[in-house]
């Protein structure tokens, strides 16, 4: 069965040293800063932040985890947002970061305060700010790798990208730079902005199709797998392998045409739970464990032989996702320690 987290989190043991107590943080409150919601990932994290936080409310494991979207997608607007955090009191904040550099100013002010800050997915590199992310220039990398599987003649890509300015974008594109680079066979003869969002990736390859030569493979960052599909469709061009994102549209798509076709692709993405991942670092922070700036977390892989299992549990329109437990947390944090 492959519908699986790509790598083990290891070391039960020594998370069991660490301990996961709660005490100490009854009276902490949690703030979520994130800077976009367009998107069926953005909506998933945001619902698993609230399943797991209100729980934890509840249970008196901290006396509040508010969450805090921005209106817009723009950095100042975030950083405004941020400064408005630490205003209100908050011990910790969990950040989506729209920028990994262009908030840093608002995330010192935050650790000058005394204010926890655990970034996740779109990270920061303020070195005071604590990072959970996957790694997500091997994601990109290995979207090429398994195109090398199944076409090791190569041929032509079509690359779609995320939002711009995030270090997801960044990450993701730099590992499928590298993979083109392993695996020179490959070539990417056009590239277009998807923004992570079916309708505008579909617009967008809708727009360059056109002017490309034969495409054999479509990599991309997830959100974007199905609309490209719709494009190459309209356009009555043949359909590559696309890579997928593990959203749900997409793999409903992916079924119908194995079905029909016998198609088949791999999908990859960091699992929108992940944000409760991030709320329980933050909280074992505040209790005083001792925990890795930089966690690597597994990112969430399906192949054909997990499909049928993924659509089971991956609600319409959703994402399929993991969220993460507080036991969780400690083993993820044990297992970074090393």
């Amino acid at each position: 069965m492959k519908y699986l987290v790509s790598t083990a989190i290891a070391a039960v043991m020594v998370a069991a040293s660490l301990g996961a107590a709660s005490a100490e943080t009854a009276s902490k409150r949690i703030a979520l800063s994130n800077n976009y919601a367009g998107n069926s990932w953005r909506q998933a994290m945001l619902q698993s932040w609230d399943k797991v936080t209100k729980k934890a409310v509840a249970d008196g494991v901290v006396a509040a985890a508010d969450s805090f979207t921005t209106a817009d997608k723009e950095v100042p607007t975030q950083a405004a947002q941020v400064q408005n955090l630490i205003l209100q009191g908050y011990d910790a904040i969990v950040i989506n970061a729209a920028s990994p550099d262009a908030l840093n100013g608002a995330v010192k002010a935050a650790c000058d305060a005394g204010i926890v800050v655990v970034s996740f997915d779109g990270i920061v590199n303020e070195p005071c700010a604590y990072r959970v992310v996957v790694d997500y220039k091997k994601m990109g990398e290995a979207q090429v790798d398994y195109l090398a599987q199944r076409l090791p003649k190569g041929g032509n890509l079509l690359e779609i990208r995320g939002l711009a300015g995030t270090s997801i974008d960044d990450a993701i594109h730099a590992g499928i730079a590298a993979g083109v680079a392993k695996h020179p066979q490959f070539k990417i003869v056009g590239s277009v902005q998807g923004d992570w969002d079916q309708a505008t990736a579909q617009k967008a390859v809708a727009t360059v199709l056109s002017s490309l030569p034969e495409i054999v493979g479509v990599v991309d960052q997830g959100g974007d797998g199905y609309g490209a599909a719709q494009a190459f469709k309209a356009a009555g061009r043949p359909t590559p392998i696309i890579i997928m994102g593990n959203r749900q549209d997409e793999l409903a798509w992916w079924k119908e045409q194995n079905k029909a076709n016998g198609y088949t692709t791999w999908s990859a993405s960091i699992a929108p739970g992940v944000s409760s991942l991030a709320f329980w670092v933050a909280q074992q922070i505040l209790d005083g464990k001792q925990v890795p700036h930089d966690l690597v977390v597994p990112y969430l892989e399906i192949s054909q032989d997990g499909l049928d299992e993924a659509l089971k549990t991956t609600p319409v329109g959703g994402v399929a996702n993991k969220e993460y437990s507080q036991e969780e947390a400690v083993q993820a944090i044990a297992a970074n320690a090393k």
